[in-house]
C-alpha cells in the first residue's frame, strides 16, 4: 500500500529541498543526497523502501532501517514510482524520455522499457487488476490534456505491452496528468483524480477487467493534492484529512479526521498515516482522532509517507536544513501511555511514604493493568523490585514503602506495554534524611619545624556500613596540588593516621563519604611549617667569649662575609636584620631582603666600621608574605655575634 502527491504538489512544498537517506542502522554507511523527492514506496517482500530523485534522475533503496543499500542513475526526471502486486518489479515513469520502465526490486536494475511515443509525458503509477496504470498528459491541437495508459506485464514484447487512451468515455480527459492510487487489499479498484490547479474531479475505476470501467464519479471544482483507497470499505482519503465514500456512485462526505494533512497514506489493515507540518499522526481504522503522533522534530516539514505493507512500520521523508532524512518509525499503531509518578520531595529514613501517580493513554488500558515498581538507594544501587501495583479504572494507581536507606532514594514505575500500547516508564525521587556523624582531626593550628615527621590522626563516630576515611594533604602553593595520602577502614576504635614531612605550610583534610544511614562528613586542619636557616661566617680571626656569649672576633677594618642557607623556594628572599650593643642594650642599625640562589644561598658582606671595641649582631629570617611567598611560616634565624677589635 502507498499514497502519491502530484509532482506539482511537491515542487510546491518541497522545491529545492535536498533529501538524505541516512544509514539509521549503521554509523558507518554512506548517506546520498537528493532534491526534490518523489514516489516513496515500501516493498514487504524484500523489506525494502525505494525513493526516487527527480533532480538528480536516480532510483534510491534503503532496508527497513533506512540504510541506503542499492542505488542506480541516468533516469532523466523520474517522477513516480509503483511496486508490482508480488513486490518483485518496480516500475518508474519518465517523463523526459516518454517511457516507463520496469527494474528488478532486489538490484535496481532495469528489465524492460516500454516506450509511450513523443509528446507523451507519464506522471503518477500505480499497480492494479495485474496491469500498470499510468497517468500521462500530451500535448494536441486542443492543448494539454491529461489521460489513463496501462502496461500489460505479460504481453509478449514491450510495444504490445502499452495501452493508452483507457480513461471511460463517460470521463473527460483531463487538463493535467492525473493522481493515481491503487492497493492489493482492494484489488482491481483504482482512483483517477485531477491534479492541477483547476478545478479537478475525482473518479473511482473497475480495473479487474479489459477495460476500466466508471465506479463513481465526482463533480469538478475541486483541489486533489492527495488520493488514497481506504481498505475495507468504499471510501477515499482526500488531502490526508476528509474521507469521501463512493459505495452509491457518487462522492458523499464520510467523516473528517480531527487534525489537518497535506498527504497521507492508508496501509492495507485500514491504518491512516497523516503528514502535516513537522508531524505525522497515526489513525486506526474508523477512527477520527489519532491513536499515536511522531514529531520529527525537523525544520522543513514534512514530505511523503508511506505504510510498510503489513503495517509494522511506518516511513517518513522529514526535513532538516536543507535536507530530508528517510525516518522510519516502529509501533506506529501503538498507543503512548502518559505516566506519571508523584512521590514526597522529603522523607524520614525508616518511615512510611506513599507513592501515588496516573496512567493515562487515548486508548484505554486492559482492566487490572499492573506497574512494575523499583527502588533504587544507596544500599541497592541496581534497583530493587517491589510489588507490583494495580491501576484503578481512572488511571490512578498509589503504593506505600519504608525506605531502609537515606540519602535520594528514587521511585521507577513502569508499564511493559501491551497489544495496544508501548511501553512506558517514569521516576520521582525522595531526599530520604540521614543522622549525622562526627569526624575529628588532630594537629590544627600547630607549627612545626621544616622537615618534621607529623602524624595526623583522623576519629571517625558512628556509621552503618562505611567506616573508610580519606586523608588528603594540600600543601600551600599552586605547585604542589592536592593528593589522596590514605585511604582506609579506622581500626576498632575509629582511628586512622598517617604521617607527613612538614616541608610546607599543608591543609589537611579528613573526608568520611557517608553511607546510607549516615551523611557524608568532612573536616581540615591546617598545620604549618617553618622553613630550613643556617647562617655561615667567614673572615673573623677568632672566636672567643665575652661573658657568656660566644662571638665571631674580627679586625676592625675587615669586612665580614655572613652566608645563609634557607629552603629554596622560587623567587624567595631573606630578611638580613642587623643591631649594634650599645650603653647595655642592642639597637635595631638595619634590616634588609636579599634573593636566595637556586641553591638557597644568600651571601652578604657586611662593611667593618673601622673603629675597635663594636658589638654586633645579625640574623636571617623568612618572613611570610614578606619574603616572597606564603608556602611556610615566618621563621627566624639563630643571632651570630661580631665583634671588631684592633
Amino acid at each position: 500500500m502507498r499514497s502519491t502527491s502530484a509532482a506539482t504538489a511537491l515542487a510546491v512544498l518541497f522545491s529545492s529541498v535536498a533529501l538524505s537517506v541516512a544509514a539509521a542502522g549503521s554509523a558507518s554507511a554512506e548517506p546520498a543526497v537528493l532534491t526534490q523527492p518523489v514516489g516513496l514506496v515500501a516493498d514487504g517482500a524484500l523489506q525494502r523502501v525505494f525513493v526516487a530523485d527527480q533532480d538528480n534522475g536516480r532510483i534510491l533503496a534503503t532496508d527497513y532501517n533506512g540504510t541506503l543499500v542499492d542505488l542506480n542513475v541516468g533516469f532523466g526526471r523520474p517522477s513516480d514510482l509503483a511496486l508490482s502486486d508480488d513486490g518483485r518489479t518496480l516500475y518508474a515513469s519518465l517523463p523526459t524520455t516518454h517511457e516507463i520502465v520496469a527494474l528488478d526490486a532486489t538490484d535496481l536494475q532495469v528489465r524492460t522499457r516500454y516506450d509511450l511515443g513523443a509528446g507523451t509525458d507519464p506522471r503518477e503509477v500505480a499497480f492494479a487488476g495485474g496491469r500498470l496504470w499510468f497517468s500521462y498528459r500530451v500535448t494536441g491541437d486542443d492543448g494539454f490534456h491529461g489521460n489513463l495508459g496501462s502496461i500489460d506485464p505479460a504481453a509478449p514484447d514491450a510495444a504490445a505491452a502499452v495501452a493508452l487512451g483507457q480513461l471511460p468515455d463517460t470521463v473527460a480527459p483531463y487538463y493535467n496528468a492525473a493522481l493515481l492510487d491503487a492497493d492489493p487489499s482492494v484489488p482491481g479498484v483504482l482512483t483517477v483524480a485531477d491534479s492541477g490547479d483547476s478545478p479537478g474531479a475525482l473518479n473511482v475505476l473497475d480495473v479487474s477487467e479489459a477495460t476500466p470501467k466508471l465506479v463513481a464519479k465526482s463533480d469538478g471544482g475541486q483541489y486533489f493534492g492527495d488520493i488514497d483507497l481506504v481498505p475495507g470499505t468504499s471510501q477515499v482519503l482526500w488531502n490526508g484529512s476528509r474521507k469521501l465514500s463512493y459505495a452509491g456512485g457518487t462522492f458523499t462526505e464520510a467523516g473528517e479526521l480531527t487534525e489537518t494533512g497535506w498527504s497521507g497514506d492508508v496501509s492495507p489493515s485500514g491504518l491512516i498515516a497523516q503528514a502535516y507540518d513537522r508531524h505525522v499522526s497515526v489513525y486506526k481504522p474508523g477512527a477520527a482522532t489519532p491513536v499515536r503522533r511522531f514529531e520529527t522534530g525537523t525544520s522543513s516539514g514534512i514530505g511523503e509517507v508511506a505504510w510498510a505493507p503489513d503495517s509494522s512500520r511506518l516511513f517518513a521523508l522529514a526535513g532538516t536544513g536543507g535536507t530530508f532524512t528517510l525516518k522510519a518509525y516502529t509501533g506506529p499503531s501503538l498507543s503512548v501511555p502518559s505516566l506519571t509518578v508523584d512521590a514526597p520531595a522529603s522523607a524520614s529514613r525508616a518511615k512510611q511514604l506513599t507513592v501515588k501517580g496516573r496512567i493515562t493513554a487515548n486508548v484505554p488500558l486492559p482492566a487490572g493493568a499492573k506497574l512494575a515498581v523499583t527502588r533504587t538507594d544507596l544500599d541497592s544501587t541496581g534497583g530493587k523490585a517491589l510489588p507490583a501495583v494495580t491501576v484503578k479504572a481512572d488511571g490512578s494507581y498509589s503504593f506505600t514503602d519504608t525506605p531502609p536507606a537515606g540519602g535520594t532514594v528514587t521511585y521507577r514505575v513502569g508499564y511493559a506495554g501491551d497489544a495496544e500500547h508501548t511501553s512506558a516508564t517514569a521516576s520521582d525521587k525522595v531526599a530520604v534524611s540521614r543522622a549525622a556523624t562526627s569526624l575529628s582531626l588532630n594537629n590544627n593550628g600547630k607549627l612545626y619545624d621544616y622537615g618534621a615527621a607529623v602524624k595526623f590522626t583522623a576519629h571517625l563516630g558512628t556509621t552503618y556500613k562505611n567506616r573508610k576515611v580519606d586523608i588528603y594533604a594540600d600543601p600551600y602553593g599552586s605547585d604542589k596540588p592536592k593528593k589522596l595520602v590514605k585511604s582506609g577502614t579506622v581500626n576498632s576504635s575509629g582511628y586512622l593516621s598517617v604521617t607527613l614531612d612538614m616541608t610546607r605550610d599543608t591543609a589537611v583534610t579528613a573526608v568520611f563519604a557517608g553511607d546510607s544511614r549516615y551523611l557524608p562528613k568532612t573536616v581540615k586542619v591546617d598545620a604549618y611549617a617553618r622553613v630550613r636557616i643556617s647562617t655561615a661566617v667567614a673572615r673573623h680571626y677568632r672566636t672567643a667569649r665575652i661573658g657568656s656569649t660566644s662571638y665571631y672576633w674580627f679586625h676592625k677594618n675587615t669586612d665580614p662575609l655572613l652566608t645563609t642557607t634557607m629552603t629554596y623556594y622560587p623567587g624567595r628572599r631573606q630578611r638580613f636584620d642587623l643591631q649594634v650593643y650599645y650603653g647595655g642594650r642592642w639597637y635595631s642599625a638595619d634590616s634588609e631582603y636579599f634573593s636566595l640562589g637556586t641553591s638557597g644561598r644568600s651571601a652578604v658582606s657586611l662593611e667593618a666600621p673601622g673603629e675597635a671595641g663594636i658589638k654586633a649582631r645579625m640574623r636571617s629570617v623568612y618572613v611570610n608574605g614578606s619574603s616572597g611567598d606564603t608556602v611556610n611560616s615566618t621563621t627566624y634565624g639563630a643571632w651570630k655575634y661580631l665583634y671588631f677589635s684592633n
